[in-house]
C-alpha cells in the first residue's frame, strides 16, 4: 500500500515545465526551467527537419501561467478558461495582462461544465443567452479572439447551439475578434450532430478539432490519439471543412490505467519520474506512441505522448496539407517537442484576420 501510494503522489505532482525551445540543441536531456530531465526510457528520437507549421496554438490553464515560456513557437494561445457561473453569468475572466508580453494572439476560452446550465444559457426561453453574450463580448475587448469550447450540450439544444455560436460571431467579427470553436473528433458525418462539422465550419474563423481522448480514463487501456486514429480524423475533416479554418489538437498528456482504480492523467514530466523510480525503462512504441506497463502491487499501463509521438501526427498532418495545430496543454508537454516544430513565415499571426 505504501509503494501504492507513493505512485499516486507522484502522478499528481506538477512541475513547472518551460524549456528554451527551438534555442537548444538536440540532445538527450531538456531542460524545465532550472531543472534537467534525463529520460528514464530508451527514448526514440524524431528524424529529419522540424515540422513547419503556418499557426500553433497552445491552451494555457489560469494558474499555470509560468508553464507557457514566450519563446515557444506559437502564434496563438487559447486563455483557459472564462466559465458560467450558477446564475447563468460568465465568471472566472483571465486577466490577459497576465499574459503581456506574449507577441502573438491571446483568446478568450469560454467554458460551462455543466449540462444542466448549458441548457439554461442556450435556450432563450430563460432570458440567459442575449446577457451571456453581451458579457463575453465586453470581457473579449483586451483578447484578440473568442473561443467556444461547450462540449456539455444537451441533445435537444443542437438548433440553440447553433443560433448561439450564430450571434457571438456576428459580435466578434464585428469587434474584429478571431472566432473559433472547438469540436469533438469525428471520423464520418452523424445525423443530427450536435457538433456538425461544416454548420460550425461557416459561422467560425476557426474549428479547433480535439483530436484526442481515443481512449479515457473509463475505457481500456490504450493511446490517447493513435496515429491511424487521427489520420481518419484528418480525412474527414478535410471532405467538410476548408483547410484553411481546420486547426488539428494534440494531447501533450498521458494516461494510466491499473487492474485497481488508478486510472488518470498526467505530465509527460510525472510518468517520466515514475518509470525512472521503477525501473521501467522498457518503453516501447507501438504504432508510433510510448506505452510502458509498470510492476507494482497493481499492473499499471501507461500510454503517454512524447516528442517522438507528437511529431509522427504532425508530419501526418501537414502531408495531407493542414499547416495549423493546437496542443493540450502547455506544462504537460515533452519539452523537446519545442525544437522540432518552426513557423512558415513571420507574419502568419495575420492570417485569416
Amino acid at each position: 500500500m505504501k509503494r501504492f501510494l507513493t505512485f499516486l503522489c507522484a502522478l499528481t505532482a506538477c512541475i513547472p515545465l518551460c524549456a528554451g525551445g527551438k534555442k537548444d540543441k538536440k540532445t538527450d536531456t531538456f531542460t524545465v526551467k532550472t531543472t534537467v530531465i534525463k529520460p528514464s526510457y530508451r527514448k526514440k528520437m524524431p528524424s529529419g527537419e522540424p515540422v513547419q507549421l503556418s499557426e500553433v496554438w497552445g491552451w494555457v490553464m489560469q494558474g499555470k501561467e509560468s508553464e507557457l515560456d514566450f519563446d515557444f513557437p506559437l502564434t496563438d494561445i487559447g486563455y483557459f478558461a472564462a466559465d458560467v457561473d450558477t446564475y447563468g453569468k460568465l465568471d472566472n475572466i483571465p486577466d490577459r495582462n497576465i499574459l503581456g508580453g506574449f507577441p502573438g494572439r491571446v483568446h478568450l476560452v469560454l467554458v460551462c461544465d455543466s449540462k444542466s446550465l448549458t441548457h439554461f444559457i442556450l435556450d432563450p426561453a430563460f432570458g440567459l443567452r442575449d446577457r451571456l453574450i453581451a458579457d463575453i463580448l465586453a470581457a473579449s475587448e483586451p483578447f484578440d479572439g473568442i473561443q467556444v469550447d461547450y462540449e456539455l450540450i444537451p441533445g435537444k439544444d443542437s438548433d440553440n447551439f447553433m443560433t448561439f455560436l450564430k450571434l457571438l460571431s456576428a459580435g466578434a467579427r464585428k469587434k474584429g475578434k478571431l472566432f473559433s470553436v472547438c469540436v469533438p473528433a469525428r471520423v464520418k458525418t452523424i445525423s443530427d450532430d450536435t457538433f456538425s462539422y461544416p454548420k460550425i465550419a461557416e459561422l467560425s474563423d476557426r474549428v479547433m478539432i480535439m483530436a484526442y481522448d481515443e481512449h479515457w480514463s473509463t475505457s481500456l487501456p490504450g493511446p490517447i490519439a493513435s496515429v491511424s486514429w487521427c489520420e481518419k480524423i484528418a480525412g474527414y475533416a478535410l471532405t467538410v471543412i476548408p483547410p484553411e479554418k481546420l486547426v488539428m489538437g494534440l494531447p501533450f498528456y498521458g494516461r494510466s490505467w491499473a487492474n485497481e482504480k488508478t486510472a488518470q492523467g498526467w505530465y509527460f514530466s510525472g510518468i517520466n519520474r515514475i518509470i525512472d523510480q521503477y525501473d521501467s525503462d522498457k518503453v516501447e512504441y507501438i504504432n508510433d506512441i510510448p506505452t510502458v506497463r509498470i510492476k507494482m502491487k497493481v499492473d499499471v499501463t501507461c500510454w503517454f505522448e512524447d516528442a517522438y509521438s507528437t511529431v509522427q501526427k504532425l508530419r501526418l498532418y501537414t502531408s495531407r496539407g493542414i499547416s495549423s495545430a493546437a496542443f493540450w496543454r502547455i506544462g504537460q508537454e515533452d519539452p523537446e517537442i519545442w525544437q522540432w516544430i518552426t513557423l512558415s513565415s513571420a507574419d502568419c499571426l495575420n492570417s485569416g484576420l
